[in-house]
């Protein structure tokens, strides 16, 4: 959870000079006051320039950055929207919010989209696949994004724990025809809050640009209160102290990745030889190394492993402990999922319980203290032992 783990005096030299040269907090207008200071406009710019990308958009989180994503591509009532049963609860939060129906795939080794139940779950009704990059790991893009060309579907990546990975040559959000990111306080780079909405179609962008501030077109020859629109929108705006405090992160997201890899690869090394199986990685991805999964033989097991790491003054990032936010076979709370999956989720994703019930997720951070690699060794040996 490393953003959070370098704020320091690079965002507060960005966040002062909003108030020291500007004090204007609201992304558009004010122009004669605020003294050339456009912080999101130039997070916006810096963040587009790393991903490769012709457009992006901040916006409020990574969750509105789908219900942008949706409203752009003109998802909506008696639409179907593909995504993956693990998952944060927010991407179908976003798919219900659009008005379209939620169907969630099965995952496979990666924990992400199974492509062979992808293509199962395919209808004249499916207008989007939002593929997500869980927990750092990229999807099989090259497969999804086959199958996706096949029936002429747009994919979203919800690259909220994928920004600074890579997928062949392309950073991950930039491949799909719109990406969007998280900038949650424990993210790879954060704002608080906040996310991106990246594309390289000038029309989806547009549109974009527009549903996130109430269908406001931003016409340069007419004043803000005078604005052109077409259709209306929602207000996910981002702040100026969002967008300071993003510039900053974003020159530390190289070096971030780098020393969450080292610290990750640190502690595989240290497990080899456990009887364990490690998360599945595409041959071609390039993983922000967010945390490293493995499967162990049963969810006793995995339980234990929990039990034995928090005793060893250590702990584990959603696998075990918190399945039930990122699962869709538990979300009851949501009728428009259990409705579009023939009314239960008991048994809607049997091969992702037997996956998701045995796996454990150790969490990676940048100041990682010497000889926490051999106390998760010592950890998993007595787990797995009993």
């Amino acid at each position: 959870m490393p953003g959070y783990e370098l704020i320091g005096d690079e965002e507060l030299a960005e966040v002062k000079e909003v108030f020291e040269k500007s004090r204007i907090l609201f992304r558009h207008g004010f122009d004669q006051q605020r003294n050339g200071v456009y912080k999101v406009r130039d997070f916006e710019a810096a963040f587009a320039k790393r991903m490769g990308v012709a457009h992006a958009l901040g916006v409020t989180s990574g969750t509105a950055a789908l219900r942008v994503a949706l409203a752009a591509l003109g998802i909506g009532d008696g639409d179907e929207v593909i995504t993956q049963c693990f998952t944060f609860v927010a991407t179908v939060e976003a798919i219900i919010e659009s008005r379209s129906t939620p169907i969630c795939t099965e995952v496979n080794e990666t924990l992400n989209m199974c492509p062979r139940d992808l293509a199962r779950r395919i209808t004249p009704k499916t207008k989007a696949i939002i593929v997500v990059h869980m927990l750092g790991v990229p999807a099989e893009l090259d497969e999804i994004s086959e199958i996706a060309r096949r029936h002429n579907i747009p994919i979203i990546e919800d690259t909220a724990w994928g920004c600074g990975g890579s997928y062949g040559d392309k950073p991950l959000g930039s491949i799909g025809s719109i990406g969007t990111y998280s900038f949650d306080f424990a993210k790879t780079m954060t704002t608080g809050e906040g996310g991106m909405l990246v594309c390289n179609d000038d029309t989806i962008a547009a549109r974009a640009r527009a549903w996130h501030d109430h269908g406001h077109e931003n016409n340069p020859s007419v004043p803000r209160w005078e604005d052109t629109r077409t259709g209306s929108g929602f207000n996910y705006r981002m702040m100026e102290l969002q967008g300071a405090i993003g510039l900053a992160q974003l020159k530390k997201l190289d070096g971030v990745v780098h020393e969450q890899q080292k610290n990750a690869a640190l502690i595989m090394e240290g497990l080899k030889g456990l009887p364990l199986e490690f998360r599945h990685v595409p041959e071609t991805a390039v993983s922000t190394a967010d945390a490293l999964i493995f499967f162990v033989a049963d969810g006793g097991v995995a339980k234990r492993c929990r039990e034995r790491l928090m005793a060893h003054g250590l702990g584990t990032k959603i696998l075990p402990e918190a399945f039930t936010w990122h699962f869709a076979g538990t979300w009851d709370h949501m009728p428009e999922l259990v409705q579009a999956h023939n009314g239960s989720l008991a048994a809607a994703f049997p091969r992702s319980v037997r996956l998701l019930e045995r796996a454990v997720s150790i969490p990676i951070s940048l100041r990682m203290p010497d000889g926490v690699a051999l106390r998760v060794r010592a950890a998993i040996e007595e787990a797995l032992v009993g």
